[in-house]
């Protein structure tokens, strides 16, 4: 009798995400949380996203995006219908059918992970839990991390997952800036703490998700985010080490790998850079890694291409000051243009871009440090506020040393290399120059 009120109460809420006839929340509206809210709210759900941010929230509630992948005239038409509203009040959980967290997972100072988001968001979901309610964990985080942390916290009150609520875990895998590749066609992984959490939570996302594909449990799902951005970091490194050593050897590394890539079988191409940023790429590994410690295994290819990685803006530190010292000039009081200092290419995010970390040793050095960066008008640096320099034919002459750190699509190359002295390309921005010699390659 049991298992037949389970079947029909199974079979109810399905049929209610199918309908549409369920409110959903989105705890954490920045890069992954805000998307996907918006992506439900198209669709026809009524979407809450909940942060602790009041400017976020307010700024929502006026239909303003702070996120490039998120127009302003979309998000404004979402929260007139209603379709779309915003909260710092975790009361309305208890209102909620779907639960989706998507909080950071920062680093601590010790390359720990750090899931204390996670755990607060999760205190507050406990308060207000209801029977039938769906649990999905977006924010990536080490394995077991759903089963050993979440789930003992929420049935602690007494409810069982997979019998009274429903809990799984789900890897984001949102690309800020990527226009090919969005929410709706990029594959979507699942596995829930049952397979009925699974079922449940694989239904909710077929709603906006073409593909989505079901992993045998929240494990297999965690590694598998975590999988694809060590993969990502490895051949990173790889290509990193091969530019070091291209520079020591005097060729150009961005010539190899052109021509390693006419290969049309056993190669993929990555390429060299001033270090990585973003949330995924120099955090998911450590996440690992540091897992697999708990567990007495050394994961040797995660630390080592971490390493490499993190050594990339002191190389490129490096290989300013020879620049400098090529034209007899020292770096203290140097005056050092950077170009760019979002973590990748058109985008308004600079989570743990290398260009701040390269600005900041700069400035220690004594060198006198200007930025342009047309997505990011304005930087916290040093203690105080500084805005992006105006691109002109001025700055870039009385500048000692031009570095090109990430290549935005607005950038005129070549307007850029005939007025600079000389020029640092760590992204092989300026390959189509013909005026190579200004010109010094990572």
């Amino acid at each position: 009798m049991n298992s037949i009120k389970k079947s029909i109460k199974i079979n109810n809420l399905l049929n209610k995400i199918k309908s549409k006839d369920i409110k959903i929340g989105i705890i954490g509206m920045g890069y992954i949380g805000l998307p996907l809210a918006v992506e439900f709210a198209k669709n026809g759900f009524k979407v809450i996203g909940i942060d602790i941010d009041k400017d976020k929230i307010n700024k929502l509630n006026r239909g303003k995006s702070y996120i490039l992948d998120v127009e302003d005239n979309i998000l404004l038409n979402l929260i007139k219908n209603k379709t779309l509203t915003a909260t710092n009040d975790y009361n309305i959980l208890k209102e909620l059918n779907a639960i989706i967290i998507c909080v950071p997972t920062p680093l601590s100072k010790t390359k720990t992970p750090d899931i204390s988001y996670i755990l607060t968001v999760v205190k507050e979901i406990k308060k207000y839990l209801q029977k039938s309610q769906i649990i999905i964990l977006e924010s990536t985080t080490y394995p077991g991390t759903t089963r050993e942390i979440i789930l003992p916290e929420l049935e602690s009150i007494g409810l069982k997952a997979g019998k009274d609520f429903f809990l799984a875990f789900s890897p984001e895998r949102i690309d800020p800036g990527n226009k090919k590749y969005t929410i709706k066609n990029t594959p979507k992984v699942i596995g829930g703490i049952t397979p009925t959490c699974t079922e449940l939570s694989k239904t909710l996302y077929k709603q906006i998700i073409d593909n989505v594909v079901p992993v045998s449990s929240a494990e297999s799902a965690e590694i598998t985010k975590l999988l694809e951005n060590t993969f990502r970091a490895v051949n990173i490194a790889l290509a990193n080490e091969i530019a070091i050593m291209a520079n020591k050897l005097d060729v150009n590394v961005w010539e190899i790998i052109d021509a390693a890539s006419t290969k049309p079988y056993g190669f993929m191409s990555f390429y060299p850079g001033p270090g990585i940023g973003g949330h995924c790429i120099p955090i998911d590994p450590i996440y690992l890694s540091w897992k697999l410690k708990t567990l007495n295994y050394n994961a040797k290819f995660i630390e080592l291409a971490s390493s490499i990685n993190s050594y990339m803006p002191n190389y490129v530190i490096e290989k300013i000051i020879n620049i400098l010292n090529k034209y007899k000039k020292s770096v203290n009081d140097s005056k050092i243009l950077i170009l760019g200092i979002a973590y990748k290419k058109d985008i308004n995010d600079t989570r743990e871009s290398p260009a701040l970390e390269i600005m900041e040793k700069l400035y220690n050095l004594g060198a006198q440090i200007y930025y342009n960066d047309e997505y990011i008008p304005e930087l916290y640096f040093k203690s105080k506020e500084i805005c992006s320099t105006k691109l002109n034919k001025e700055i870039l002459t009385k500048a000692d040393c031009v570095v090109i750190i990430t290549d935005h699509s607005y950038y005129d190359y070549k307007w850029i290399v005939e007025n600079a002295s000389v020029i640092l390309d760590t992204r092989n921005a300026t390959k189509h120059i013909k005026n190579r010699k200004k010109i010094i390659k990572l």
